[in-house]
């Protein structure tokens, strides 16, 4: 069974709905914490890696 995690800042907006990880046998897992029993989104650590980094550097922000 997957150990799923989500961010320790996920409360911080007075809510628990965030984006959960687990690291599974084919990549890591990424999922809805909404929507725990879907199907997760399969990624490489590479992939995971690069999309972090673009969000940190304001690649996705709302306009």
């Amino acid at each position: 069974m997957a150990a799923w995690r989500k961010s320790s800042y996920s409360h911080t907006h007075g809510t628990s709905d965030c984006v959960e990880l687990a690291d599974l046998s084919r990549g890591i897992g990424v999922r809805d914490s909404k929507d725990p029993e879907s199907l997760p989104l399969v990624v490489s650590r590479e992939q995971l890696a690069v999309l972090v980094v673009q969000i940190k550097n304001g690649g996705f922000a709302a306009s």
